[in-house]
């Protein structure tokens, strides 16, 4: 091995060196830092444009790409189908009984995984989120066996189809450009489907190990609700002023927890629960979110941050859940270092952290990706977190719109059959299908053009952009043929070992960077040694799209794998025990499978 490393790195053209160089840098930066994954990318772009590794022309082709338009359009459809409440139907229709858990998992993921092969999954995780925790909630079982699965069959569903992620749609461009013959919505079901399948039985079959932490108020374990640690002040008034904190809660109800009381910035000196409340006094107390909407309406208590707000507006603000994502700025921060009333004119009023009991003022707390976090703000603060990519909203749907588009959600459904049905026939490209859709539900009114534009990921499709200028780079320096020789050497000449290398280093790397990224940095590699090998390129092509789906290890190689591990009670390590058995499974279905329907 030793002797091949050696002779790829005399091969190794300058160019090829710089690109490399440039890579190795830029996977650090995204790892350790919170830097935005986009600037990122477009930073590493712009040197190497700078170097002169590639021509202006290069870099920004891939600001050109129908994958890149394929993926604008088919947000604006997404937007169509959720301004008018058309999957709010799907969403509930929930199994009824809980006596067989393999069939109950399947009941709500299997609806998952369809949705997903059609639409973008951040969307449909989002919805179904609050559903299963409602449903949850209601037959008193736990979240932990549900949500994990509920996260990773939206993943598997979008292996299934040319549409169902745009990782998918990326690797259909850069095959195009390579001189490949254009792809069918359905091509890659051959191979998704079965993949889709196998994961949804292990699904079924395994997820019953995955730990239960949650617990109710009494200490039962399976009774789950997102608990959030709130900070309130005593303002006056009868029934609070003069009582204990424990008589107040008793008061109260359910399953409300005092986790600390703070007088002039110090705990109480007889204990947080013995001496009589005073006005100006802070508790720290946990509860769920229908219980801290309780406290908030009590009288003599207000919610500390709601200082903040205008009096007499109360009727203008709302309280939203938002998930921190990786790339937030606040991110190693507290909320006051990160002055997030002045930044985002809005007040954290709770936060949860799976499970996590937070001892004194919440302001003082260093934010992590994943935690959740109780925002009251006026109606233009989700709007605008829609498009900047700092929090994964949980209840961002404006209920007033979709009453006001709700008589049109069938018309949105039949746009939606249209555009997959003149796609799969052949009619029209993919991407023509998806800009007569995404016209279509802008003409009809199912969607407004301010709800198209917030609904656009403009992030990913700076990556999508970037991350394809990066390939060319690795193609033009002379980097991926070098590398490409390594992979054959170490696979010594047998096509199903290489592709089952490049498979594992496709998926390494998916849940290092994005998975955008990762299939646009392998693919110049993957078509090059199939080409060293003399086999065809078709079987590295689908492996690479399902290997740049398959993100199953960590909350953060993708945005629904962090959506879940926040508003779950999970840890880190349940991805890893979970999450790598599920992908070394698929991947072994898949570069099994793939020579087989498709063959060298």
């Amino acid at each position: 091995m030793f002797s091949i490393l050696t002779d790829a790195a005399r091969a190794m053209p300058a160019d090829g060196w710089r690109t490399l160089g440039v890579l190795l840098t830029l996977f650090p930066l995204l790892i350790v830092t919170s830097l935005p994954v986009d600037m990122v990318f477009m930073g590493g772009l712009a040197v190497l444009l700078l170097l002169g590794v590639v021509d202006p022309s290069e870099a920004f082709a891939g600001f050109g790409s129908p994958a890149l338009f394929t993926v604008g359009a088919l947000y604006v459809v997404v937007a169509g189908l959720q301004e008018t409440g058309a999957l709010k139907g799907v969403s509930r229709r929930l199994p009824a009984r809980v006596e067989r858990p393999r069939r109950t998992l399947l009941g709500i993921t299997a609806p998952v995984a369809f949705l997903s092969a059609f639409m973008n999954n951040t969307p449909v995780v989002a919805l179904f989120i609050p559903v299963v925790q409602d449903w949850c909630r209601r037959h008193h079982v736990s979240t932990n066996r549900f949500l994990l699965p509920l996260g990773y069959a939206a993943i598997l569903g979008g292996m299934c189809t040319l549409i169902g992620t745009s990782t998918n749609l990326v690797v259909h461009s850069l095959y195009l450009e390579h001189g490949g013959k254009g792809l069918g919505l359905f091509s890659v079901t051959r191979l998704g489907l079965p993949c889709a399948l196998i994961g949804l039985a292990y699904l079924a079959a395994f997820s019953g190990r995955l730990p239960v932490r949650d617990r109710d108020a009494n200490g039962a374990r399976g009774v789950t609700s997102r608990r959030y640690t709130v900070e309130l002040e005593v303002t006056g008034g009868n029934g609070v002023v003069g009582k204990t904190p424990g008589e107040l809660l008793d008061a109260v109800g359910g399953g409300v927890r005092l986790l600390d009381r703070m007088r002039d910035g110090h705990g109480a000196p007889d204990g947080p629960e013995d001496e009589p409340l005073a006005a100006g006094d802070h508790l720290l107390l946990s509860g769920i979110l229908g219980e801290i909407r309780h406290l908030r309406d009590m009288k003599g208590l207000r919610l500390t941050a709601s200082r903040f707000f205008t009096p007499g507006a109360a009727e203008e603000r709302q309280l939203v859940e938002a998930v921190v994502s990786h790339t937030c700025p606040l991110v190693g921060k507290t909320l006051q270092q990160g002055r997030f009333r002045q930044v985002y004119n809005a007040v954290v009023v709770a936060m949860a952290r799976n499970g996590v009991a937070f001892r004194g003022s919440l302001k003082k707390i260093p934010l992590r990706a994943g935690d959740v976090l109780l925002v009251e703000c006026h109606a233009g603060f989700i709007p605008r977190q829609v498009d900047s990519g700092d929090f994964y909203l949980l209840n961002a749907l404006d209920e007033t719109l979709l009453r006001t588009h709700a008589r049109k959600a069938p018309l949105a459904i039949g746009i939606l059959v249209v555009m997959l049905g003149v796609a799969a026939l052949d009619q029209l490209s993919m991407l023509k299908a998806a800009l007569f859709a995404a016209g279509a539900m802008l003409m009809t009114g199912c969607c407004s053009a301010a709800g198209a534009r917030r609904k656009i990921d403009w992030t990913v499709l700076m990556v999508i952009g970037a991350a394809l200028g990066l390939g060319a780079a690795l193609q033009t320096s002379g980097a991926a043929h070098v590398l490409a020789e390594i992979l054959r050497d170490l696979s010594g000449g047998h096509p199903w070992i290489a592709l089952g290398l490049l498979y594992l280093n496709t998926a390494v790397f998916t849940e290092m960077i994005t998975n955008n990224a990762a299939v646009a940095l392998v693919f110049p590699i993957a078509m090059d040694t199939a080409a060293q090998l003399g086999v065809s390129p078709v079987p590295f092509v689908f492996c690479v799209m399902i290997a740049g789906s398959a993100s199953f290890a960590t909350p953060i190689g993708y945005q629904t794998n962090l959506m879940i591990f926040g508003s779950g009670n999970y840890r880190f390590s349940d991805y890893l025990r979970f999450g790598i058995p599920l992908g070394l499974l698929i991947g072994l279905a898949a570069v099994g499978l793939a020579p087989l329907m498709w063959p060298f």
